[in-house]
């Protein structure tokens, strides 16, 4: 639920107890924008603010699925700079991305992991219930993949968010946003499953 905005408090309470932590981030976008409006803090900006606070693992930071327009001729590169993985949309269509979370599961080792999803990280055909809806997205399958591939991690928080129920007609958005969530309980550290 909410906006991208409510991530950065929570990664500000979950680095107090556990130190910068590692990031599984599914979103059309970075969410690495400086400022909107005037204002710092808003929907476009979280994983700035959380870099700047020193609250991410930054070499075990991955970005999946972003894409869409830009002003900017590298809209990555600040999070390049930052030592993230981006890993864009274009690189996912068509193939499974189990292979991906393997390396993943690499690169974020045994330390405290957060799995941050943004409902536009998926495919407007499928979820597109939400605020900003950015064409080639990820497929429900994918989506499953990657929460999946993030069994194992030492996983210490998870969110969903950007679900927009007005703009979620057939409430399909809401049903894969619930069923993404179920997906994220599953794979929490000591949750036994079939």
């Amino acid at each position: 639920g909410g906006d991208h905005t409510i991530t950065y408090p929570i990664l500000q309470a979950v680095a107090e107890k556990h130190g910068p932590v590692g990031l599984v981030h599914v979103d059309a976008h970075t969410d690495t924008g400086d400022e909107a409006l005037g204002e710092k803090i808003y929907h476009g900006s979280p994983f700035r603010r959380c870099a700047e606070e020193a609250l991410l693992d930054r070499g075990r930071v991955v970005q999946i699925g972003v894409r869409g327009s830009s002003y900017d001729p590298d809209p990555y590169r600040y999070c390049r700079q930052q030592g993230f993985r981006v890993v864009p949309a274009e690189e996912c269509w068509g193939k499974s991305l189990a292979p991906l979370m393997a390396e993943v599961r690499e690169q974020l080792g045994a330390k405290p992991v957060y799995i941050s999803f943004d409902i536009d990280g998926l495919d407007p055909a499928y979820a597109p219930g939400t605020g900003t809806p950015e064409i080639a997205g990820l497929t429900p399958a994918q989506a499953l993949e990657i929460i999946r591939g993030c069994k194992g991690l030492n996983i210490v928080g998870c969110d969903l968010v950007e679900v927009a129920p007005m703009y979620d007609v057939s409430g399909n958005t809401a049903l894969l946003g619930a069923n993404l969530l179920f997906e994220m309980l599953c794979v929490l550290p000591g949750v036994r499953t079939l």
